[in-house]
């Protein structure tokens, strides 16, 4: 019997586990995908709007490298969770199966994210947005604004099918 309590405690615990790697997932997300929307939505027209386009870059470049510590957080969190949850539920199986299409799009958009934020942004986009940002301001911060708007949206695309998938709606 004691065996019988001690092995209930321990999933007890695991359950625990779970539910907080849940919670820090989602508020990780919350913040990650709730600072692109900022800018995408806020930030980047108000900044396309200025008088100076030279401001504007160089304000978006202060404002964007303080985000960008804060969204490789919560990238960094969301990723560690999210395959926390999926080893502890050994739901690997899932991106075999086509009704789980949400997995798949979870995984990407982080992978990309993860690449953006830690490969392109330092090391391309930084240099690349200085200087077409100083020879054609107007086209460069309308193709940036295109290029959040569509992470933005297929963010927000996975997140609602995540959210639906988690709750038994399996759309296949």
């Amino acid at each position: 019997m004691g065996g019988a309590a001690r092995k209930s405690l321990f999933k007890l615990e695991s359950m625990e586990e779970f539910a907080l790697a849940r919670v820090i997932h989602v508020l990780a997300v919350v913040l990650w995908i709730g600072g692109v929307a900022m800018v995408t939505t806020v930030l980047l027209p108000a900044l396309r709007r200025m008088d100076s386009p030279d401001e504007a870059i160089r304000l978006f470049e202060r404002l964007e490298s303080r985000f960008a510590l804060q969204a490789k957080f919560a990238v960094l969190l969301t990723g560690l969770s999210g395959f926390y949850m999926l080893d502890y539920m050994d739901g690997w199986d899932r991106y075999t199966d086509p009704s789980y299409w949400w997995i798949h799009a979870m995984t990407a958009v982080w992978a990309l994210f993860t690449v953006v934020l830690f490969v392109l942004e330092p090391l391309f986009l930084h240099r690349w947005f200085a200087e077409r940002g100083t020879s054609n301001p107007t086209r460069t911060f309308a193709v940036v604004i295109r290029f959040h708007r569509l992470l933005l949206t297929v963010s927000l695309v996975t997140i609602a099918g995540a959210v639906a998938g988690s709750h038994g709606w399996l759309f296949v």
